[in-house]
């Protein structure tokens, strides 16, 4: 069974990290890119990173540029977000996805 599975959200205050992690299972991760998104409430879904599978390179919106890391452990089969700076505005439920499968989403909370 192909599945996605975020973990590691949580409250954390305005400049604080988190670091979000997506296991993979039924497939092999770094066959494909996986992207990280977001959703905040009242507001549409939003790329916020992804990491090609042939050579690893990356994107990173604008908003998050510098302050997010993607990375992946293909012994693992995990996607990771290393989320540093928070900012209220970054809180949001984020799911990671590849074109086969999406996640169920872990709730990030950025408040004092």
């Amino acid at each position: 069974q192909v599945q996605l599975v975020e973990s590691g959200g949580g409250l954390v205050q305005p400049g604080g990290s988190l670091r979000l992690s997506c296991a993979a299972s039924g497939f092999t991760l770094d066959y494909y890119a996986i992207a990280w998104f977001r959703q905040a409430p009242g507001k549409e879904r939003e790329g916020v990173s992804c990491i090609s599978s042939s050579d690893g390179s990356t994107y990173y919106a604008d908003s998050v540029k510098g302050r997010f890391t993607i990375s992946r452990d293909n012994a693992k089969n995990t996607l990771y977000l290393q989320m540093n700076s928070l900012k209220p505005e970054d809180a949001a439920v984020y799911y990671c996805a590849t074109i086969i499968s999406w996640g169920q989403g872990t709730q990030a909370t950025v408040s004092s």
